[in-house]
């Protein structure tokens, strides 16, 4: 039985380089400029009366700023300011939940993006497009599926303006590709174990360029503030470091299609990032375990997969995968060996049995319950 359900993707394109660009540039220095003065009159409101501010209320006095003295807001149109003052909303509301820092104040020449809603864009046809009373080309790489809800305008770290469309689909879920399922533990030493007790090695494209980036740095810190030779180090540190990140990217992809046709259900650990990072750093970083789940979902959802995360409490390490009894286990013991049943296994082999185990018990109750629920109702609606 085909389910059809409504997804949200991006499709993100370059814009062509013009010197029209430098309109997009200003609105998005105009959303810098806005971010900043936003937040500052937060900070100021809770010092002053010792409570947040009402964000519908900053809506209309930034409203009457863009009609008085600073009227070259303007620029920006109106639903873009809207939507800068909701992202900082949205920050607020994951400081007070604990999911995030408390936002602060950002460079106006290093920020970046703004995003329109239903006006201040127009598709013209084929790949050229109206932002803000300009027409613009981009590289249209693929086509456009789906129903656009916001375009946004994002410029990169080497100053590349790209545009940025959020479209709703409504896409046929496909079936299991296998029937199989793997359990998977992510490690520091390993990147994934399965199961099965096989390795899958990180690359670690940052460890590899290390030698590179640590030399166009220097290069930097030696050239003068304001100098365009800075501007031209800048630029080379900033290239070096997208093509690191393309590599990586390169890499998820092609990882997330060879786990999704070997298997039909992938079960992993919800980890703590934010720890292992503040743990170990760069190492951490580098292996970006947080960008390959998203990646593989993406993957998963168009190949039939599915892709399920165990509690984090779950005492995957610290349980024999053969017993389940449990035992103490230190960060640099490398082995596993149950004190009750005498099972010796690698560490990481050992919690992947278990995020398999874990896994597969709870979607199976998830199956029962949704089945027993279904056998409920369907008798009442045939009562009435």
């Amino acid at each position: 039985m085909t389910t059809q359900i409504e997804v949200h993707r991006m499709y993100k394109y370059r814009l062509y380089h013009t010197k029209r660009n430098k309109h997009l540039v200003n609105a998005i220095h105009i959303a810098g400029i806005i971010w900043n003065h936003s937040l500052a009159l937060c900070k100021r409101y809770y010092r002053v009366f010792g409570r947040g501010v009402d964000f519908n209320e900053l809506m209309k006095h930034i409203a009457k700023l863009r009609n008085g003295r600073f009227a070259f807001w303007q620029k920006l149109g109106s639903q873009a300011v809207q939507e800068v003052i909701q992202r900082l909303k949205r920050a607020f509301e994951r400081f007070f939940k604990k999911q995030g820092g408390f936002p602060k104040f950002k460079k106006v020449k290093t920020y970046p993006s703004f995003t329109l809603k239903q006006a201040g864009w127009k598709l013209l046809g084929k790949n050229k497009i109206r932002l803000l009373n300009h027409n613009y080309k981009f590289v249209k790489s693929r086509e456009i599926e789906g129903e656009i809800k916001t375009v946004t305008v994002k410029r990169d770290s080497m100053g590349r303006l790209w545009v940025c469309f959020s479209v709703v689909q409504q896409i046929i879920m496909p079936e299991l590709s296998t029937g199989k399922r793997g359990g998977f533990d992510f490690g520091l030493k390993h990147f994934l174990t399965n199961d099965e007790g096989q390795h899958i090695e990180s690359p670690e494209f940052f460890r590899k360029a290390m030698t590179k980036i640590q030399a166009l740095n220097r290069v930097l810190s030696s050239k003068q503030d304001g100098s365009n030779n800075r501007k031209r180090a800048k630029y080379r540190l900033a290239k070096a470091h997208d093509h690191i990140r393309n590599q990586r990217r390169d890499w998820f992809y092609k990882l997330a299609h060879h786990l999704c046709d070997a298997y039909g259900t992938l079960y992993f650990e919800d980890l703590n990032l934010e720890g292992m990072k503040r743990l170990w750093g760069r190492k951490a970083s580098d292996l970006a375990f947080a960008e390959f789940i998203a990646i593989l979902n993406h993957v998963a959802s168009k190949r039939g997969c599915r892709v399920k995360q165990i509690d984090r409490w779950e005492p995957t390490t610290q349980c024999c995968s053969g017993c389940g009894h449990r035992q103490r286990l230190g960060l640099k013991d490398r082995t596993f060996q149950c004190e009750h049943c005498g099972m010796t296994l690698d560490r990481d082999h050992n919690a992947a049995r278990n995020i398999l185990r874990v896994g597969a018990s709870t979607h199976d109750l998830e199956v029962v319950r949704r089945a027993s629920q279904t056998e409920c109702t369907v008798p009442a609606r045939s009562l009435v």
